[in-house]
């Protein structure tokens, strides 16, 4: 199981929300590029970098940061944030994502994601509470149903799942052990956790899921490794372990 730090980009800074909402925003980091350095030394397999500007807007204004920051590290980048067309994912590509990952484009136009997928490595981003999938930065809902979304895109040519339950993220109460194990058993993708991570019991869990045949695959960690509940180096080695 591999460990995603995770790095939100916000008017070119390292932030993290609160339950996804733009008005509980805590700064981390000015300078992006060097922590992504930083999770990178500490033996980070990925990074996830998210633009939330661009999720929210559709305008992909942290593009040069994630550029720097893919030119700074030898760890491949996942992004996410605004990729709504072609022209998106493939500039995402040109400034060296390894994979994109698609949310609100994927919902309203599920098409997207096997002509991106037909070009470039992608994921689908499926960010709930419960079961509703939120779209546009999570400003709303009632893009469907999580179960039945995870399901129908596992013939897309998608490479992943990110499942995202919002209620957590970014508040440190434990990630949704039940829900992602729904998930999981919903779609023959991998699926990668995200939200609630506070401890590296909670890594342990999540290496429960599934079986000897299928396990998750990866999770992404952000607010725990800013606040130190854990380092990158331990969080590794629970993963591995």
């Amino acid at each position: 199981m591999q460990l995603f730090p995770a790095i939100d980009l916000r008017g070119g800074r390292c932030v993290r929300l609160y339950q996804g909402s733009y008005d509980a925003e805590t700064v981390y980091n000015d300078d992006p590029v060097s922590q992504a350095q930083q999770f990178a030394d500490a033996g980070a397999s990925w990074l996830h970098v998210v633009d939330l500007d661009a999720a929210r807007s559709g305008e992909q204004v942290n593009l040069p940061v994630i550029a720097a920051i893919a030119g700074a590290v030898d760890v491949p980048v996942q992004t996410s944030g605004g990729v709504r067309s072609l022209e998106a994912a493939a500039a995402l590509a040109d400034v060296g994502a390894a994979r994109v990952v698609i949310g609100t484009a994927a919902v309203e136009n599920p098409e997207l994601v096997e002509q991106v997928a037909a070009r470039q490595p992608v994921a689908v981003g499926l960010d709930a509470r419960g079961r509703d999938v939120a779209t546009h930065g999570w400003e709303q809902g009632g893009g469907g149903d999580l179960l039945e979304l995870a399901a129908r895109f596992e013939s897309s040519g998608a490479e992943a799942v990110v499942a995202t339950e919002i209620s957590r993220d970014g508040t440190l109460a434990g990630p949704d052990i039940d829900g992602l194990a729904t998930v999981l058993a919903a779609t023959g993708l991998a699926v990668i956790a995200s939200g609630g991570v506070a401890s590296l019991d909670d890594l342990t869990a999540l290496t429960s899921i599934g079986d000897t045949h299928r396990r998750l695959s990866g999770v992404i960690v952000g607010r725990a490794l800013y606040e130190g509940c854990f380092t990158v180096e331990q969080a590794v080695e629970t993963l591995r372990s």
